[in-house]
């Protein structure tokens, strides 16, 4: 299969790059107003990076001693803030359209997708949760600097019952049992089709050999799928339970995709920790989430439903927009752990919305609430992965020894939060990982 020569020849070029690419490596960037990502109160002063770690922030003067061999940049003033963190994202889907997944070259595909998650780090997204598609090429690139894009939390392919949102089958496909030829999007690694126990503990294990950091089970019909009800409740609770022991076998943990409170509550008696979506649920489903402590992964999506020619899709589209405000009303009363993610698909368009979302958010949300949730809090729910997580320091906060991912803006989003939605003219510098991907302020 093309895609996996590819990864294999991704990762023999990131050995032989690693030889060269982590040399020593020290920052300042001095004179800035930091937003740690978790304090709503800022402070003038200067961070330190060397290799891919901030070791010190220094308030007030900097020491000659920090500045030595160092490359200095001159902040004068501007707003520093964590890089920000997608928890819902596709580097695959929000890259190719639907006629080119199912008639395109498959190394297209993929170097397509590649291109896009440069993007989205341009975009000041430096890290992303990947809820399905094949993207452990991408992802390993991404890490060793042969791809400028962010890092990546994958969950490899979706698992999908026969009939679910993950089957992208035709409705006059062959069974399963029937023709044993997999549909394109499952051959590309997409989604994976199991039903019962036993077919959903194999799909788990097999995306956790992949390298899965979390693991994504469809349990509820969806939006973007024409064949699959939005209203349908999918899998069973022993289905799912099944995914569960697997991931908590491995350290890790089930998130689904799911709207409705059947669909949610047959998840959560299944025992998992992360709902994606939930925009048709009730108030008392809401309620059990926050009782339970599992986390909410919503998207700001609005009525807005242009991206989607088929009547059915954009009503449905529609529809999960109206139920958008009850639930972040309802998650807000009763604590709900809250992650912000965009789930942007079907492009050209669609993945240039990734900062709009953002900006989306101020209707139910004030600017600093809006910050620490696209940061701190995001990096949270990644944590979860526990010895699965594919980078185990501190992301989305800016102290000493998190990660060097860091954003500088023209203006404070902390004032204004329209700033983030034009990254092209606001975003002035991206450090991610310890190394200039963005450098507008030097250039001025």
């Amino acid at each position: 299969m093309i895609h996996q020569f590819l990864k294999v020849t991704l990762l023999f070029g990131a050995f032989c790059f690693a030889t060269t690419s982590f040399a020593q490596n020290k920052i300042v960037l001095k004179n800035v107003e930091i937003f740690n990502g978790k304090d709503s109160k800022t402070k003038v002063g200067s961070i330190v990076v060397e290799q891919n770690k901030i070791v010190k922030i220094v308030t007030g003067e900097i020491a000659a001693t920090d500045l030595e061999n160092a490359q200095v940049i001159d902040g004068k003033g501007k707003f520093a803030m964590p890089g920000m963190i997608d928890s819902h994202w596709h580097s695959f889907l929000a890259a190719n359209s639907n006629q080119a997944i199912m008639l395109g070259d498959e190394s297209f595909l993929f170097i397509n997708a590649a291109k896009e998650s440069e993007n989205t780090l341009q975009r000041g997204f430096t890290t992303v949760r990947d809820l399905g598609g094949h993207v452990m090429g991408i992802k390993q690139a991404n890490d060793y600097g042969i791809n400028k894009g962010p890092r990546i939390y994958p969950s490899e392919a979706m698992i999908s019952q026969t009939g679910g949102h993950g089957d992208a089958s035709f409705p006059w496909s062959e069974p399963r049992m029937v023709d044993h030829t997999p549909p394109r999007f499952q051959v590309l690694g997409g989604s994976i089709i199991a039903d019962g126990e036993q077919e959903v503990t194999v799909a788990a294990r097999e995306q956790l050999r992949k390298g899965a950091s979390q693991l994504k089970v469809m349990a509820g019909g969806g939006v973007a799928t024409i064949y699959d009800p939005l209203d349908a409740t999918q899998y069973t609770t022993k289905e799912i339970k099944a995914a569960v022991d697997a991931a908590e076998n491995w350290g890790t943990y089930v998130t689904v995709h799911a709207y409705t409170p059947k669909a949610v509550r047959q998840a959560v008696d299944a025992g998992v920790k992360c709902v994606d979506h939930g925009h048709l649920l009730d108030e008392a489903t809401v309620k059990l989430l926050g009782e339970k402590n599992i986390w909410l992964s919503m998207q700001p999506f609005d009525l807005d439903a242009s991206a989607y020619t088929n009547p059915e899709q954009a009503a449905n589209k529609r529809l999960v927009g109206t139920g958008t405000e009850n639930v972040y009303t309802w998650a807000k009363k009763h604590n709900v752990k809250l992650a912000f993610g965009t789930d942007l698909v079907a492009p050209p368009k669609n993945p240039l919305r990734q900062n709009e979302l953002v900006v989306n958010l101020k209707q139910w949300f004030s600017n600093f609430e809006i910050l620490k949730m696209i940061t701190y809090d995001n990096a949270q729910l990644l944590k979860m992965s526990g010895p699965r997580n594919p980078y185990p320091s501190d992301l989305g906060t800016l102290t000493e020894g998190a990660y060097a991912d860091i954003l500088l803006f023209d203006q404070s989003p902390l004032e204004n939060i329209e700033v983030i939605g034009d990254p092209k003219n606001n975003l002035l510098l991206i450090i991610k990982d310890g190394k200039l991907y963005k450098d507008l302020l030097t250039k001025k």
